[in-house]
């Protein structure tokens, strides 16, 4: 079985930055493609980005493109997702996922973290 923990959500104001880490429990890590959703009250799950096994290739929602980086450690069995510029639009429950296909749906993980709390005031 896979668990998934993440953390470093938090309260930060407009323009700030967080790092978002997602912990992964066994020792299959390095087997799973890596993806960050949220959701927003109200709002469907949606994709954030994603991370391939080697870390050879990444994905980002244009919403946030080019302030969030996503990045993995195998030898930490740690995803993480670095977060800058945030906007107040950017609140929302982070969720990290493994599966072994990945990619920007959430059908394509097998594995979810409980969720963090991100909320950006402006």
């Amino acid at each position: 079985q896979v668990q998934l923990v993440e953390s470093g959500g938090g309260l930060v104001q407009d323009g700030g930055s967080l790092r978002l880490s997602c912990a992964v429990s066994g020792r299959t890590f390095y087997n799973y493609a890596m993806g960050w959703f949220r959701q927003a009250p109200g709002k469907e799950r949606e994709f954030v980005a994603r991370i391939t096994r080697n870390s050879g290739v990444t994905n980002y929602a244009d919403s946030v493109k080019g302030r969030f980086t996503i990045s993995r450690d195998n030898a930490k069995n740690t995803v993480y997702l670095q977060m800058n510029s945030l906007k107040p639009e950017d609140t929302a429950v982070y969720y990290c996922a493994a599966g072994l296909l990945g990619g920007g749906l959430p059908d394509r993980y097998d594995y979810w973290g409980q969720g963090t709390q991100v909320t950006v005031s402006s």
